[in-house]
């Protein structure tokens, strides 16, 4: 099952799937998972045998992600898993138990639900808690550590495990590993980005506040926590921007968290508002040059009269241009027409500051315009009464269009 030579794929492929369905038909999920209980790791043969019952585990679900549904619902391969990451000593098989639980819960509701049913945010909580003060021992271990971290991450795209993740005072974990300079650090900031989005990360974000959790993100922020460039610098900034744009988002207005955040603005003569627009330059600057490759491709398109492949390509061209800097410039620029709109002191700042560089608030409003049209429909899931997405970049764009 693991023969991944390319050479006849397509009948490979089929001979593959005509190998699962057989084995399905016959039980193979249950049968593999009744051998995992019976097998006795501390024997090598056995522990070989766990090893290979989680290739297979894998392979299957390489083939047909649908099935992880089926193999949670119909076996206990989540207790299994979950005590199996556990362990006190690390070795190969508990990095393959964390490795098929992300695999597990991604995409997955009916999966994401069981883990709560299951006690595993708690027991996801526990396994991480130990990475606060101390980093994994080898490269095998840090990747244990990540694939639980994003079984975390994956699992709190539900409200209810945003819930349990909150009751068992998750967040407050996560700002304590923030403080502490282990490589846990970059991934906790990713949880909370997680943990804190949309208008179901409402409580998060005023716990998060609460948890004295803003010295420590701005200390990352502004890149003061490591003399050496973090090989995770750049997607610590995108969970930092993603974190603070989502306090802003869901914080009440005039409430003593959002005055401590705004604060966080003006204090040192507004260096986290510079630091704003330098990161705000840096994407640009990566934006134009997508956009420049983009515009030779339309041209070139239009010279072929391929109308019907244009309607395609936009859509293509819109998330390249996500993934290359518009995506940071949309968040950055949510940020500072908030902030612009709560302090004059720090509207001045970046009206001067943009005027350096032969820029307005009107290239602003542009960013926020485009992603205001292009808004997801399931981001104006709302609670009632509380505004949509949509709306918040309405009244940020008619703010800027008015000063």
């Amino acid at each position: 099952m693991d023969d991944e030579e390319e050479e006849g794929e397509g009948s490979r492929e089929e001979a593959l799937k005509t190998l699962i369905e057989g084995l399905l038909q016959n039980s193979i999920l249950e049968l593999l998972v009744d051998n995992l209980s019976r097998l006795n790791e501390a024997e090598e043969s056995d522990r070989q045998g766990v090893f290979h019952i989680l290739g297979i585990f894998e392979n299957i679900l390489g083939f047909n992600a649908e099935l992880s549904i089926q193999l949670v619902e119909k076996t206990v391969i989540l207790d299994w898993v979950l005590k199996r990451i556990q362990s006190k000593a690390h070795d190969e098989n508990q990095g393959y138990a964390a490795e098929l639980l992300s695999i597990l819960l991604q995409n997955n509701r009916p999966n994401r639900l069981k883990l709560i049913e299951k006690n595993g945010v708690e027991i996801i909580l526990q396994v991480l808690s130990k990475y606060r003060r101390r980093d994994p021992s080898d490269a095998d271990e840090t990747e244990f550590m990540e694939n639980v971290f994003d079984s975390l991450c994956s699992a709190l795209a539900e409200v209810e495990v945003r819930k349990a993740f909150l009751d068992l005072e998750g967040v407050d974990l996560m700002v304590l590993m923030m403080k502490e300079k282990k490589q846990s650090r970059s991934r906790s900031i990713k949880v909370l980005d997680y943990a804190m989005s949309g208008q179901a990360g409402t409580v998060a974000c005023e716990t998060f506040v609460e948890a004295l959790g803003l010295k420590s993100l701005f200390s990352t922020f502004m890149g003061k926590t490591k003399k050496k460039i973090s090989p995770t610098a750049s997607e610590d900034t995108a969970h930092s921007l993603g974190i603070v744009s989502s306090l802003f988002t869901n914080l009440p207005s005039d409430s003593p968290p959002r005055i401590r955040l705004l604060a966080k603005f003006v204090e040192n003569n507004y260096e986290k508002v510079d630091k704003l627009l330098e990161i705000r330059e840096a994407a640009q600057g990566r934006l134009n040059a997508v956009d420049r490759e983009i515009e030779k491709e339309r041209q070139e398109m239009q010279d072929s009269d391929d109308e019907e492949g244009g309607a395609v390509e936009e859509d293509l061209w819109y998330l390249r241009r996500l993934d290359n800097g518009l995506f940071t410039l949309q968040t950055v620029d949510y940020i500072l027409a908030w902030i612009a709109m709560e302090d004059d002191g720090i509207l001045t700042h970046i009206r001067q500051m943009l005027e350096r560089k032969n820029k307005s608030l009107g290239d602003i409003t542009k960013i926020l315009e485009v992603y205001r049209d292009n808004v997801d429909v399931d981001q104006s899931k709302q609670d009632e009464g509380a505004p949509s997405q949509k709306e918040i970049l309405e009244n940020l764009i008619r703010f800027l269009a008015a000063v």
